[in-house]
C-alpha cells in the first residue's frame, strides 16, 4: 500500500522498498551502488559532456560558465566522497574489495540481495521499506546493519523476525493482528512488555465488569416482580444497557514444536580428525579440523557467509566426502538434515498428510496428523496443499518430515528463515527439550543465546570452537568491523 501510494503520502517524499536482488550485468558492483545517486551521476554525465565540446573547440561562452556551475553542485553534494561512501557500505555488507570490483552478473542471488541493500543504504530516501533484511546476511553483516541503522537520518519501516535486531534499531514497534495496527513506542523488548501488561489490564477490566454484570443481574432477577423496588430494578436494568461492551482477551496459541524422543548411545559418537575441503588445491575451504559431538551436544556454527558452514555439515553428514583426514560416526548415528532447499522443494501440489504419506508410506492417517500436530500443523491447515502454506508453516512441514525418520542427532542450516519470533521461540525450547544431539548454522542471536553450548566459528581456512560463547564471538567481530571502517 506504501509502495503503490494507496495510502496518501506527499509526492515529494521519495520510497525506496527493497524487495527485489539486482539484476546481474557487467556493472561493478561499486559502479552499482555509485549509480543510484542520479544527481551526482547527472552532473557528472554533464561534466563530460562540457568537457569534452570545450576541448573539441566549441566556441560558446556559456560552456565555461556552466562547467562552474556543475563543479560547484559536485562540490556541494560531496562527489568525490561517494565511492568511499559506496565502499563502507559494500564493506559491512560483506563485500571484500576484490568482490566490489566484480561484474554483479557474477554474484549469487543471495549477494544480489546485499547489492540491492547497499544500493538502499546508499540512496538515502525519505522512506525506507525493509523486509526481512537479515534473512540474507551473515552475523557480521547483521551487527554493522544494527549499527549502521542506528543512526539512519531519515524514516525507516523493517518487517522483521529477529529479535535481536528489533530490540537494536526500531525506535517505535507496529503490531499487526486481528485486521488492528497498534502501534507502541520503543523497541521490541519494551512492547513485548508494554502489550503483556495491556493484555492483563484488559482482562481484569473484563473480569471485573463481567462479575458486576452477573451481581446486577441477580438484584434485578430478586426483585423484579417487587414494587417496592420497582425503580432501583429498572435504574439497574438502564445501567447494565449503557455498560460498555467488554470482551474476553483472545488467548493467544502457544507454539509447540515437539521433537522425537531418542535412545542413548555410547560414546563417541561423531568425530572430526585432521579433516580438510578443498575445492582444487589453490581454493581450500577448511583444514585440520579436529572437532566432535555428543548426544548431549548443542553446537552453533558461525562464520562469514561462503566460509564452508554447509560444507562443514554436509561433510558431518557423509554427504560429502572430507578431501583429507577422517569422519568417524556411531553406528547407530541417525541425522535429521533440515535446510531451506528442503523447505523450498517441497512438493507443492499436495496437502501436507499426503506430503508425508509419499515420503513416509505404510503409516495411518492418524500417525501423519499426529506428527504435523506436534509442528503446529493441525486441523484444517493439514489438509489444504503446501502451496496455499506461508513460509513458516512450509518450514513446519519440512520439520514434521525431518523427524518422521525418528534421528537423534539434528543438523539445522539456518532454520528461522520464514519463522516468525514465536516460532523461533518454540523452536529453541524444542532444540532444548530434545533428547538427541544438535548442530545447527544460524545468524539468529537471540536463537543462538537460547540453546548453544558451544560455539564453531568457521572462517580463515579453519574451523574452531572458541571459549566465552557468543558473547565473546560479538567481541572478536565488533573489533573487526571497528579495524575494517579504519
Amino acid at each position: 500500500m506504501i509502495v503503490s501510494k494507496q495510502l496518501k503520502i506527499p509526492s515529494h517524499i521519495s520510497i525506496l522498498h527493497v524487495e527485489q536482488e539486482v539484476t546481474g550485468d557487467d556493472t561493478i558492483a561499486l559502479q552499482s551502488v555509485l549509480e543510484c545517486d542520479m544527481i551526482r551521476e547527472n552532473l557528472l554525465r554533464r561534466e563530460k559532456e562540457i568537457t569534452a565540446a570545450i576541448n573539441n573547440g566549441s566556441a560558446d561562452p556559456n560552456l565555461s560558465t556552466e562547467l562552474s556551475e556543475v563543479y560547484a553542485q559536485l562540490e556541494n553534494i560531496e562527489a568525490d566522497k561517494a565511492p568511499a561512501r559506496a565502499s563502507i557500505i559494500l564493506s559491512g555488507l560483506g563485500f571484500s574489495p576484490e568482490m566490489q570490483a566484480r561484474a554483479t552478473r557474477t554474484f549469487s542471488g543471495g549477494w544480489r540481495m546485499r547489492l540491492a541493500l547497499a544500493r538502499a543504504l546508499f540512496s538515502k530516501p525519505d522512506l525506507l521499506l525493509l523486509d526481512e533484511p537479515t534473512n540474507m546476511l551473515d552475523i557480521k553483516a547483521i551487527i554493522w546493519l544494527e549499527n549502521y541503522l542506528q543512526n539512519w537520518p531519515t524514516t525507516l519501516l523493517v518487517v522483521s523476525h529477529d529479535r535481536n535486531f528489533l530490540d537494536t534499531v526500531p525506535t517505535d514497534i507496529m503490531h499487526l493482528h486481528t485486521q488492528r495496527l497498534d502501534t507502541y513506542r520503543g523497541n521490541y523488548e519494551q512492547f513485548h512488555k508494554t502489550k503483556t501488561e495491556k493484555l492483563k489490564n484488559q482482562q481484569r477490566e473484563y473480569e471485573a465488569q463481567q462479575q458486576h454484570r452477573a451481581h446486577t443481574q441477580e438484584f434485578i432477577d430478586r426483585f423484579r416482580y417487587n414494587a417496592n423496588r420497582a425503580s432501583s430494578v429498572q435504574s439497574k436494568i438502564k445501567m447494565l444497557e449503557k455498560l460498555p461492551e467488554l470482551k474476553p482477551i483472545e488467548k493467544e496459541v502457544d507454539v509447540v514444536l515437539r521433537f522425537p524422543e531418542t535412545e542413548p548411545l555410547s560414546p563417541p559418537i561423531l568425530q572430526l580428525n585432521e579433516v580438510g575441503f578443498y575445492y582444487s588445491k589453490d581454493k581450500v575451504i577448511f583444514s585440520n579440523v579436529n572437532l566432535g559431538a555428543t548426544l548431549e551436544s548443542r553446537i552453533c556454527i558461525v562464520g562469514d557467509n561462503g566460509a564452508g558452514k554447509t560444507t562443514l555439515l554436509k561433510i558431518i553428514m557423509g554427504i560429502l566426502s572430507p578431501s583429507s583426514g577422517i569422519r568417524s560416526v556411531h553406528r547407530g548415528l541417525k541425522f535429521g538434515y533440515f535446510s531451506q532447499h528442503h523447505v523450498d522443494q517441497l512438493e507443492m501440489n499436495v496437502n501436507s498428510v499426503e506430503l508425508l504419506q509419499k515420503s513416509y508410506p505404510g503409516k495411518s492417517i492418524e500417525e501423519y496428523r499426529r506428527q504435523l500436530g506436534s509442528f503446529g500443523v493441525s486441523g484444517d491447515l493439514a489438509l489444504q496443499t503446501v502451496a496455499s502454506l506461508s513460509g513458516g508453516q512450509k518450514s513446519r512441514v519440512a520439520f514434521a518430515r525431518m523427524c518422521m525418520g525418528n534421528p537423534n542427532f539434528l543438523v539445522l542450516d539456518e532454520p528461522t528463515n520464514h519463522l516468525d519470533i514465536e516460532t523461533i521461540e518454540a523452536l529453541g525450547k524444542g532444540i532444548n527439550k530434545y533428547t538427541g544431539g544438535v548442530i545447527l548454522v544460524s545468524h539468529d542471536e537471540r536463537l543462538i543465546r537460547m540453546v548453544c553450548k558451544e560455539l564453531w566459528v568457521c572462517g580463515g581456512g579453519s574451523v574452531a570452537s572458541i571459549e566465552g560463547g557468543f558473547d565473546e564471538y560479538r567481541k572478536i567481530v565488533e573489533r573487526e568491523l571497528e579495524a575494517q571502517n579504519k
